[in-house]
């Protein structure tokens, strides 16, 4: 097999990548078809090397899961016609099927998998940070106009004064 021909963009990768059950999954025909390998091959080897892969490496879809994936994924459109649920596979989950597979391209595509997790863990990251600093500023700028409005109400007792209170006369008078 040439190098050229094993080689996967880390970006064809993060466009298989999906987020379900607050996990950032693959599912195995995307995983299988990117180790150079048929589904039913890679999920042999799955359960050949089940003690492999706890709950936290891989789960299967619900069917509600699996209809959602196939409306909202079109390349997953087969998987309607399939009566099994699908696998899904964690970061680590993906890795160790490279090492049950044992190909040198499930190996090679490995890498770039990680590759992709980890810049998709990056971009999120940078997405918290950045909701973190708005909504520090926005505490700021509450706190600022907090601070300008009791400002303004302060110049506007100044501008307007009070009539100072009567004076009241000393001594003994008769009204």
């Amino acid at each position: 097999m040439k190098k050229s021909e094993a080689v996967v963009r880390v970006g064809q990768i993060q466009q298989r990548i999906l987020l379900i059950r607050g996990e950032k999954i693959i599912i195995d025909a995307d995983l299988a078809e990117a180790y150079g390998v048929t589904t039913k091959s890679l999920n042999q080897a799955i359960r050949r090397n089940a003690d492999r892969f706890p709950p936290d490496f891989m789960f299967r879809l619900t069917k509600e899961e699996k209809q959602e994936v196939i409306t909202n994924c079109d390349h997953l459109e087969n998987l309607k016609f399939s009566h099994v649920n699908p696998h899904e596979f964690t970061e680590h989950g993906a890795i160790m099927a490279a090492s049950v597979l044992n190909s040198p391209r499930a190996i090679e595509v490995s890498v770039f998998i990680v590759r992709a997790f980890v810049q998709l863990r990056e971009v999120v990251s940078g997405h918290k940070e950045l909701a973190q600093k708005i909504s520090q500023l926005e505490k700021k700028l509450g706190d600022h106009n907090k601070q300008i409005l009791v400002l303004a109400k302060a110049i506007k007792q100044l501008m307007n004064p009070k009539p100072p209170p009567k004076k009241r006369r000393i001594g003994f008078y008769n009204d």
